[in-house]
């Protein structure tokens, strides 16, 4: 049950000056709030034999309002100390789950969904948070504070009431153990559960316009109605667990307190304790009943926090398929870019997705990839941002293999437009920015006019400063494309990769953007694959993919001469751009 304080003991260690002061001053308070029921007991004693004078009075009144101003300020301390080490905790765990996501290659996000991955970031981080700040308190008050009362009632009042009262507690450590287990196991499966259905709501909300076109929505509501049941059936399960720690832990007490008060009775008449004595212990006995209540909780919280920190372990203590080299070499710039015989298969695929792909550049060239769709275009340019395990062969930069080159060097080289555009909820300043931070509005211009997006913007509400919706949803599929080229434009990359980035854009546009490509990147690299024969007449080599082989490959001129499927394909196009 415990396992969880043990696997925190990074966090204990680091902040172990906070929790001793705080855990210090917790158990001096509990000391402390024994005093009062002891004053009162003796100024009920000195009552019954009629000695009480009113100055014997007002000192047991001010000493009792001096213990409850101290208490107040000890506990204010404490509690800053202990709850705040809380949040602290909950911060570092969602930096470093955030951190770690962010090292992840796309094979882990393959197979872990974003909603749970967002489960474990938000109600998972928190839970264990609680065990550390509420936690750490009901470890204290089940454990030392409740000691410090029996002692108390033992040493201060009979050993033999105490002993009485405190024979129902084994049936609460008995209760207590079968809970835990209980809720162990059902607490994992609910937060499982809440993972599923925040998965099912991203999925609703991104792909709300393809749910009304195909007049889906009832189905889906059903669809996320039944995934709210389960979600609601597992929670009960745990409530239905959790309900059972109060009743018997107030039945337990009810019991203590009969025995107290029958027995406590018995012992004034027989002259063994006073009256003073007898109200002193249940002011004590009625103190016992938080940290018999605390037993309840700390199994609560120890378990639901095991729970989570186990789904947290589970995520960071995944290790990314591309790790950085120990001692990468250093290399200043990409002068080359060489394959030699490179196979490839992706970890989820069954055939080889590139076989025996070879080609080279120096800096400054073109490369052009075309062929049908699924002949493994974006797999190739892929194996530059060396985000999957390398497979057979050899790929290089600048003659040194791309596994000995550190990941931030090489990525940091790389301008990458991905087939899919990914926009933030932000304005199309601030997405263009992301290329690089801070730019003048005059280079984002220079970035924008590049990418042909110059007319559009003054069709934008608020122009650089529109908010473009999650995933760019305000912006068309062409706007979306020529932001993405801009950020890439405005981060002036050694070797800029664009994956069939132009598809949403006219003849006429791509010619333009290709014409500033040329233009402003001349002396660096650039990689294009695209459907649209177009984009890479300019290539100083293209080469044509089909099934992952490479089946043509030369310039523009070249190709058309071998009369095979490039130039079949490009006559088709010219045909088509004849009749429009």
């Amino acid at each position: 049950m415990f396992s969880v304080l043990r696997d925190l003991g990074w966090f204990f260690r680091r902040e172990k000056r906070r929790y001793s002061v705080g855990l210090i001053l917790l158990i001096v308070v509990g000391v402390l709030e024994l005093l009062p029921p002891r004053l009162l007991g003796n100024a009920i004693d000195e009552i019954v034999r009629g000695s009480i004078t009113s100055g014997s009075l007002m000192k047991y009144i001010g000493l009792i309002v001096l213990m409850m101003l101290i208490i107040y300020w000890i506990t204010y301390i404490w509690m800053h100390k202990l709850f705040g080490g809380s949040n602290l905790v909950e911060r570092l765990l969602r930096s470093r789950f955030m951190n770690h996501l962010m090292t992840m290659t796309p094979s882990f996000f393959e197979k872990n969904r974003t909603g749970d991955l967002m489960a474990r970031a938000t109600n998972d981080i928190r839970a264990v948070a609680t065990t550390v700040g509420f936690g750490m308190l009901t470890l204290v008050d089940s454990t030392v504070y409740l000691s410090v009362v029996l002692l108390a009632m033992g040493f201060l009042v009979s050993w033999k009431l105490t002993l009485a009262a405190v024979l129902p507690l084994p049936l609460i450590a008995v209760a207590m153990i079968f809970y835990g287990k209980a809720i162990h196991d059902r607490y994992s499966l609910a937060q499982d559960a809440f993972g599923d259905m925040n998965d099912q709501v991203l999925e609703s909300v991104s792909g709300v316009r393809v749910i009304r076109a195909y007049v889906q929505e009832r189905l889906d509501e059903k669809r996320f109605a039944d995934i709210t049941d389960d979600v609601y059936r597992k929670n009960m399960a745990v409530a239905r667990v959790d309900a059972f720690f109060e009743p018997t832990i107030r039945f337990c007490v009810g019991l203590s307190y009969i025995i107290a008060l029958t027995y406590g009775i018995y012992l004034v008449f027989r002259n063994q304790i006073t009256l003073g004595d007898l109200v002193s212990f249940n002011m004590y006995l009625g103190m016992i009943v938080w940290p018999m209540f605390a037993i309840g909780e700390l199994i609560n919280i120890m378990q639901r926090g095991g729970a989570s920190l186990e789904r947290i372990d589970e995520t960071t203590n995944t290790r990314p398929d591309v790790e950085d080299v120990a001692q990468p070499v250093p290399v200043a710039q990409p002068t080359s870019i060489e394959l030699k015989d490179v196979t490839f298969r992706y970890p989820t695929s069954t055939v080889d997705n590139l076989s025996g792909v070879s080609f080279s550049l120096s800096q400054g060239q073109t490369l052009g990839v075309v062929g049908r769709t699924g002949s493994g275009k974006s797999t190739l340019l892929k194996q530059l941002l060396h985000e999957y395990p390398a497979g057979e062969g050899e790929i290089k930069i600048s003659d040194v293999p791309i596994q000995n080159i550190a990941l931030d060097r090489l990525h940091s080289w790389m301008g990458y437009v991905p087939q899919e555009q990914i926009l933030f909820s932000k304005s199309v300043r601030e997405n263009i920015q992301f290329g690089h931070h801070n730019a003048s509005d005059e280079l984002i211009m220079q970035a924008i006019t590049a990418a042909a997006f110059q007319n559009d913007l003054g069709t934008l509400s608020d122009g650089l400063d529109t908010l473009v919706g999650e995933r760019g949803v305000s912006l068309s599929g062409g706007q979306k494309q020529r932001v993405s080229i801009s950020r890439a434009f405005i981060a002036n990359p050694d070797i800029l990769i664009l994956d069939d980035a132009l598809s949403a854009v006219d003849a006429r546009t791509e010619a333009r953007i290709i014409g500033n490509i040329r233009e402003e990147r001349a002396g660096k690299t650039t990689l294009i694959s695209t459907h649209r024969l177009s984009a890479v007449e300019h290539a100083d080599l293209i080469v044509v993919l089909d099934n992952g082989h490479i089946i043509e490959r030369g310039t523009h001129q070249e190709l058309l001469a071998m009369n095979g499927w490039y130039r079949e394909q490009f006559d088709r196009q010219q045909v088509e751009n004849n009749l429009d």
